[in-house]
């Protein structure tokens, strides 16, 4: 028999229907108490006002011989879930995580996507505006889109932003990263540039009107409570994995033009990265040799 609880929990929940009203009792206390201590086929009888007898029949249903096996084989599975089991913390962290990628398949509009990919091969400028984790998220983002051809540039200072926005004109694109859709100095700088002209597309994970009127298209992206104070996972997060589709988008609208401007800037990177491994041992042998000297 195996002995992990998922398979012996697996067996009874299989079993279910065929149970008699007392085996689901039961049934009921493996599967919703999952008792660890005092598992003796007594102890168990008259905690739940059953027989030892029923105790035997709901095992040899279960694919046991016997209690003495069924429970010998639950008290293995619980000591491999000790064993395996992951810290309540890391719990959190993964299951808000698997929450976040889940809600972003529930939000994904591939129609909207395959239109801001237009306004982006359609405009000659285009600047990412963000601050704090969301001016990360752009800079990252700027340098995927610099590896496909797509000239971008991230802009994370008010200041810059107020400038930018003011010399906007029909041929800008502006990308804005707000995850609450409040940040002040990124709503401004957009309001500027949408009135020279500029086309502006919203990151973000506030759902009000007022932003889908002050923008050309928005795109929703995932979020939880307390995400922006970054107090279990990084609040980039979810950008970046709307940014890694929409990537892959951009990267299959010319796959084999985009893969070779993204193959020209491996090979440079790679160069730079041997010259700077042969000038440090250079400048090593250098150094040993005066020392010898």
């Amino acid at each position: 028999m195996a002995n992990t609880s998922c398979f012996l929990l697996q067996a009874i929940a299989n079993r279910y229907d065929e149970f008699t009203p007392v085996e689901k009792n039961i049934a009921d206390f493996f599967l919703n108490d999952k008792p660890t201590q005092e598992l003796s086929a007594r102890s168990i009888a008259q905690r739940l006002f059953v027989s030892e007898a029923s105790l035997s029949r709901f095992a040899q249903k279960c694919g046991y011989k016997g209690f003495r096996e069924f429970i010998y084989n639950y008290e293995q599975s619980l000591q491999a879930d000790r064993q395996t089991s992951l810290n309540a913390m890391t719990r959190e962290v993964m299951a808000t995580y698997q929450g976040l990628l889940d809600s972003t398949l529930r939000l994904l509009d591939e129609d909207k996507i395959c239109r801001i990919l237009r306004l982006f091969t359609s405009h000659s400028q285009i600047y990412l505006y963000g601050m704090g984790s969301c001016g990360i998220a752009a800079q990252e983002f700027r340098l995927r889109l610099m590896r496909t051809g797509l000239a971008a540039e991230a802009v994370v200072d008010p200041h810059i932003m107020a400038m930018t926005a003011a010399l906007a004109d029909e041929h800008t694109l502006i990308l804005a990263l707000s995850m609450s859709g409040k940040t002040r100095e990124v709503l401004s700088a957009v309001k500027l540039a949408k009135e020279h002209g500029a086309r502006i597309v919203l990151f973000t994970a506030a759902h009000r009107q007022a932003l889908r009127e002050l923008c050309d298209e928005v795109l929703f992206v995932a979020s939880t409570r307390n995400l922006e104070t970054g107090s279990v996972i990084s609040p980039q997060f979810p950008l970046l994995v709307m940014m890694d589709i929409f990537y892959m988008y951009i990267l299959h609208t010319d796959y084999a033009g985009k893969s070779s401007l993204l193959t020209k800037t491996l090979i440079a990177l790679d160069e730079k990265t041997r010259f700077a491994a042969k000038t440090e041992r250079a400048g090593y042998a250098a150094q040993r040799q005066k020392s010898e000297e």
